[in-house]
């Protein structure tokens, strides 16, 4: 079932979705920066939380650091491993960023969930 041969089309199809829906509502702002095609800015009703990878587009209002599309890099490779199956496998794990193993393999770091080790405040 996870073959690419069978995986790969629900990865260009989300793909392809991603470009129609990022690129008219960013009207054809759509770029490649960080391994992924970034759309934006669109507006907020647009995405989930800071944005939403779907396929290799990142969808987002402005929410583009390297360390956020580095996260957001992962969810493209994700979304090629699983292509459709990607869709219901990210809900059964759960709307919680901190419980979701795609959201923790993707980093919760880097997607902005949890704080940094360098940014916390040292223990005395």
């Amino acid at each position: 079932m996870l073959h690419p041969s069978l995986t790969r089309p629900g990865y260009w199809f989300a793909t392809v979705s991603g470009l129609l829906w990022g690129g008219v509502l960013s009207r054809g702002r759509v770029h490649s920066r960080g391994g992924v095609l970034v759309a934006s800015p669109l507006p907020k009703w647009a995405f989930g939380r800071g944005g939403t990878t779907i396929g290799a587009v990142f969808l987002t209002g402005g929410n583009a650091s390297d360390a956020v599309l580095e996260h957001e890099a992962v969810h493209r490779e994700q979304w090629r491993r699983y292509g459709l199956w990607f869709i219901p496998l990210y809900l059964l794990a759960g709307q919680n960023p901190l419980t979701n193993r795609f959201e923790i393999e993707a980093g919760l770091e880097r997607g902005g969930y949890v704080r940094g080790r360098s940014a916390r405040t040292p223990k005395k």
